[in-house]
């Protein structure tokens, strides 16, 4: 799928509960959280596979369960520990929205079936040996998403470090 289209994949579920339940339209942070959860996966795994070369494909490593559950098992955690469990919880479900969504049709499909891809590194998948179809002519478009990927996880890890700073000064 396209970026676009993970984040209309989680964001309208979230839009909807939080209309639903709140009477208002989400708020800025927590659309800011569904974004970055409903690329999340493809922020770290397509800069490792087509621009680095460090993992298989780039439906691996953060596409798959193994390491997906005990990363947002962490998130989870995080949100609990910090009173933020409508925003952990929606990026976890923002996050596992992309999984599915990658996947949808292996899923429930007519043959359903669990992809090796979410079972990376417990089953092997292929190599990927050709750049993908959207990496534009000499892979300009993997190099401008790994930048993208480099700003928005920078982002990310410097206002978590924030917070983490600031509940830490709370616990003192």
């Amino acid at each position: 799928m396209l970026p676009h289209e993970h984040l209309i994949v989680a964001f309208v579920p979230i839009c909807l509960y939080v209309v639903l339940r709140d009477r208002q339209v989400p708020s800025l942070p927590l659309t800011a959280v569904v974004f970055v959860g409903s690329q999340f996966p493809d922020l770290v795994d397509k800069p490792l596979a087509h621009q680095f070369g460090l993992v298989p494909s780039g439906r691996v490593f953060m596409h798959s369960l193994p390491i997906a559950i005990p990363f947002l098992l962490i998130i989870a955690v995080y949100g609990w520990q910090t009173d933020r469990n409508r925003s952990s919880g929606a990026f976890i479900f923002a996050y596992l929205s992309h999984l599915v969504a990658d996947h949808y049709t292996r899923l429930f499909g007519p043959d359903p079936h669990i992809p090796a891809e979410l079972l990376w590194p417990l089953v092997s998948v292929p190599t990927q040996t050709h750049p993908p179809h959207w990496a534009g002519p000499d892979g300009i478009t993997i190099t401008l998403w790994t930048l993208f990927s480099a700003v928005v996880l920078s982002a990310t890890a410097y206002v978590v470090v924030q917070d983490l700073r600031i509940q830490l000064g709370q616990t003192k």
